[in-house]
């Protein structure tokens, strides 16, 4: 039945794209596609690397998520751990789940993300 995760959507506050451009684009290096015209005028931004999708959302009561998260791996764990730490982003590394390594950090907005190899 189920063959892949397409995407995973996020939320944003209103008037954060730009934030998510710089967190998105040139921190974690994803390239911004285009939204669908109808979709658009919504406000928010898509991302893709490779075969991975974020959409970001434009929410009028924002709040973000804190506990749900998109885990997200990566090439070289420590190398991305210091890219997003030289940017200013949380990295907490959790050692809680055994043959994984990972930490949590959170995008611009306060949404939490998981990196793991």
């Amino acid at each position: 039945m189920l063959v892949a995760v397409d995407h995973v959507q996020l939320a944003a506050p209103v008037g954060s794209e730009d934030l998510l451009r710089a967190f998105y684009v040139d921190v974690l290096g994803m390239t911004e596609i285009p939204k669908p015209p109808a979709l658009a005028a919504r406000g928010g931004c898509w991302f893709r690397a490779g075969p991975v999708e974020l959409h970001l959302g434009i929410e009028k009561d924002f709040r973000p998520a804190r506990k749900a998260h998109p885990g997200l791996r990566v090439t070289d764990i420590a190398v991305c751990a210091a890219r997003l730490d030289a940017r200013g982003a949380p990295v907490r590394w959790d050692a809680g789940v055994p043959g994984r390594h990972r930490f949590h950090s959170c995008d611009p907005v306060g949404n939490r993300l998981e990196f793991l190899v």
